[in-house]
């Protein structure tokens, strides 16, 4: 360029002293927006490998969690705070407020960095101790909370030109407002720290909830709310303060137990009960099940029999063993034989009280395992066996025509 032609844009610029500010203000954002490009594809070549390198860190989550990014955004504006009372002609209290503004942007992304690398963190805490299900994610939500707060307090201090103390102090009358505001927040924050504490409910364990329609698997345990994934493959969301004050049911302790209760009953039909006459003693003592417990049986019931003397001649005085009680102990050598069934655990056959359903005959044990297509088909073998051996006996399943 000339000396002629720099004479005349001065003689220009000197006429015209708005548009020298206004090339200045160009010149400074396009620097800043430069020193943003470069401080970006600096830090992510340089610093992200670095974090990376880390054992227990991996890069991919280092560049999701985006905390070099937000980081390199800052740039531009330290540049413009820096730099913008030097612009020529712009007023004092112009370019007092936009470095302010830029300050405060400043403090934003740091912020939002801070944030980036708490949320990391819990990923990171997550992958570590996945197998104890135990979540921190409500407390990553917490500090990120924390942060934010902390940063709108000190981004409004630097755009008013004022100190922080001046603006915590004027708080404390709107703390009644604040937590009016935020006792979802602040009830959810409770009900965390109770979960966290007594450890009834995280990731992974199956919930029974009806009044949230929750019947399924844990999956998120956040700081607001909880999701359950359904046997259905439906989901169901819930605030976690519900897990504090409604009833639900863990099916944890199955689970650690490593056993799962069957309690279901067959419903007898009563007029098929009957005393057993010696031919169907006889027969039924061929039953490999049961063939000791009836040799056992009859040699008591005769021994009681001939301690009563002549009232033994009358049927109804002697005692006499019935096809109900003689398959129940069959029931019982069944379940003791069972591959399935945990016999270390309780286990029972029992009668219920009688109704217009019949008598229910009740099955109470434990299987061997916690898988539920397996359960099922222990539970089904079982009653299959039992309904199908009940003729046997002359007994019958109770059905209402």
């Amino acid at each position: 360029m000339t000396g002629s032609a720099m004479e005349r844009i001065e003689a220009i610029l000197g006429f015209h002293p708005w548009l020298a500010t206004a090339l200045w203000v160009v010149a400074l954002a396009v620097t800043a927006a430069l020193v943003g490009l470069i401080v970006n594809v600096a830090l992510a070549r340089f610093l992200n490998p670095m974090i990376a390198g880390i054992s227990f860190i991996k890069g991919k989550d280092v560049a999701d969690a985006g905390i070099v990014a937000r980081l390199a955004d800052a740039a531009p504006a330290i540049v413009i705070s820096n730099w913008i009372t030097a612009v020529p002609g712009l007023h004092p209290a112009l370019a007092q407020m936009v470095r302010n503004v830029a300050d405060a942007v400043t403090i934003l992304f740091v912020a939002m960095a801070a944030v980036a690398g708490l949320r990391l963190a819990g990923k990171l805490w997550q992958s570590r101790h996945a197998a104890t299900g135990h979540s921190i994610k409500g407390y990553v939500q917490i500090a990120a909370i924390v942060v934010y707060a902390m940063a709108t307090v000190l981004m409004v201090a630097v755009i008013i030109n004022r100190s922080p103390l001046l603006l915590l102090s004027g708080l404390g009358a709107l703390t009644a407002v604040l937590i009016l505001v935020f006792q979802d927040t602040l009830l959810s924050l409770v009900a965390s720290v109770q979960l966290s504490s007594t450890d009834i409910v995280k990731v992974g364990d199956w919930i029974e909830m009806p009044s949230m329609d929750a019947n399924g698997n844990v999956i998120d345990l956040s700081l607001y709310s909880v999701t359950v994934r359904n046997w259905d493959n439906t989901y169901s969301t819930f605030p976690v303060r519900k897990l504090v004050s409604d009833p639900f049911k863990n099916w944890r302790g199955m689970t650690e137990a490593g056993a799962r209760r069957i309690m279901r009953s067959i419903p007898i039909d009563q007029s098929t009960v009957r005393f057993l006459a010696d031919a169907d003693v006889e027969r039924l003592s061929h039953l490999r099940r049961i063939t000791d417990f009836v040799a056992n049986e009859t040699r008591e019931i005769a021994d009681w029999n001939a301690k009563l003397g002549p009232p033994a001649d009358i049927p109804a005085n002697r005692r006499r063993m019935t096809n109900l009680g003689l398959f129940r102990a069959y029931m019982e050598s069944y379940l003791a034989d069972h591959p399935g069934i945990r016999q270390d655990m309780m286990t029972m056959v029992r009668y219920l009280s009688p109704g217009p359903y019949g008598m229910p005959l009740e099955v109470y044990c434990f299987t061997a395992t916690t898988d539920w297509k397996a359960y099922e088909a222990i539970q089904s073998d079982i009653f299959d066996h039992l309904t199908a051996m009940l003729p046997e006996f002359g007994l019958s399943v109770f059905q209402s025509t």
